[in-house]
């Protein structure tokens, strides 16, 4: 039987790295984040690849480690914020995976990552107003790819875990004898 992938969507400071770590333990699967794949490959750091190759090079060098993991099987991969602007991404995680889009608003996002240098898209006179303006662009996208959204304001990690787990029963019979 193949195991279906689960792939986690949203902005960057949703969660998706330490809640799919978590989902992944708690499914004994291999866990991946693509924007530590793409580190791992180039050896650079994003806001390295974002000086010398632009958001363009950093995106293409997206499309390529989503396309490779996402064809694995079994696998819990978390997606970089902007993942979804790619039409390839975006094709890529609905054919080969069950989508989780973790959501969190501007505010909550902005606590999350306020003081995070390692996000290149933030360093701006007004990290907020950057934050909402990605939303506004990005939102529709996740919604668009996403089998299951997950509110994650406020909430600890084990609760939005425990919530995915009972959603992911729901949708599938496969996870059910996966999950406790």
């Amino acid at each position: 039987m193949t195991q279906t992938n689960l792939f986690l969507v949203g902005p960057m400071g949703s969660g998706k790295t330490t809640i799919g770590r978590q989902l992944a333990n708690l499914l004994q699967r291999d866990f991946f984040d693509s924007d530590h794949e793409i580190v791992r490959r180039t050896g650079a750091s994003i806001p390295l690849i974002f000086d010398i190759e632009g958001e363009a090079g950093f995106r293409e060098r997206e499309v390529a480690a989503i396309d490779d993991l996402s064809q694995r099987q079994g696998i819990v991969l978390a997606t970089g914020g902007g993942a979804v602007l790619r039409s390839e991404n975006r094709t890529a995680l609905r054919g080969r995976g069950t989508v989780i889009y973790l959501y969190a608003d501007p505010d909550q996002l902005l606590q999350r990552t306020g003081r995070d240098r390692n996000r290149p898209l933030l360093q701006t006179e007004d990290p907020k107003a950057k934050l909402e303006s990605l939303m506004a662009e990005r939102d529709p996208l996740y919604r668009e790819v996403a089998d299951i959204i997950i509110y994650t304001d406020e909430r600890s990690v084990r609760s939005v875990v425990r919530e995915l787990s009972t959603r992911l029963k729901e949708l599938s019979p496969s996870f059910a004898h996966q999950l406790p």
